[in-house]
């Protein structure tokens, strides 16, 4: 029995999120199906992060037990072939017996991605928020400062969320502007539910200038969800990259 490591990059419009669920076609539900093709074996694969409905991905991880005789790093490749095209394993390889993809220290970097223009590019409604107001992105790069260190982020996750902690360490939070496009990228320790989207929710009410860069000092402050700006959809967020230590 070996365990191998999938980094797996997806085009999430088409599902329901990661997690398998009774309402929807899934991720991990798709990668089960097409391991069980490959493999002969009723495979459950355990994902680092639960993206939500809609959500992009460049580098989730995923792990899984096996006993096939298929080289690790040769499994990206033959299990692409069983695929749909918007499902990519990206790299693949052999990890420890007791790697966990979701409880060992990590980083993990999103990226939300913008477009600001006057009129929507349909080329790119799948993967960016379209936002037709001006935005000052200096503002929105003085109010995301305020996030970066360990702070509680509870103003910053949605009430459904039960972890035993709030407390979380953004090592950095970087707003980038190429043209038409704005690009959001944080990275941290980890995430409460849908606190990236609602980060960028708040941002944008600091870019339009609805809160002075000063506000997400309070809000942080606050602890109340409903001080927060609202939700960004969730078809411009990528996960970008998970690095263990």
């Amino acid at each position: 029995m070996k365990r191998v490591k999938l980094t797996i990059a997806y085009d999430g419009t088409n599902y329901c999120g990661w997690q398998i669920q009774p309402n929807g076609i899934t991720i991990e539900e798709v990668l089960n199906r097409a391991l069980k093709k490959l493999t002969g074996e009723n495979v459950l694969v355990i994902g680092a992060s639960r993206t939500d409905s809609g959500v992009h991905a460049l580098g989730n991880v995923a792990v899984f037990d096996t006993e096939t005789t298929i080289p690790a790093d040769r499994i990206a490749y033959a299990l692409n072939q069983k695929l749909p095209e918007d499902i990519v394993i990206t790299k693949s390889e052999e990890v420890p017996p007791t790697f966990h993809p979701r409880y060992c220290d990590c980083s993990k970097t999103y990226e939300y991605h913008i477009l600001n223009t006057k009129t929507p590019i349909p080329t790119k409604r799948l993967t960016n928020y379209f936002v037709s107001y001006d935005l000052d992105v200096d503002k929105m790069r003085k109010g995301a400062s305020y996030l970066v260190g360990e702070h509680d982020f509870v103003s910053f996750c949605n009430v459904r969320t039960d972890v035993e902690s709030t407390v979380r360490t953004v090592t950095a939070l970087d707003i980038l502007q190429n043209g038409e496009e704005i690009i959001i990228r944080i990275s941290g320790n980890g995430f409460l539910y849908n606190m990236v989207r609602i980060i960028v929710g708040t941002l944008l009410r600091v870019g339009r200038g609805f809160y002075e860069p000063e506000k997400v000092k309070e809000i942080l402050e606050t602890k109340d969800r409903k001080a927060a700006g609202v939700t960004a959809p969730p078809h411009g967020l990528f996960l970008v990259e998970i690095r263990y230590q």
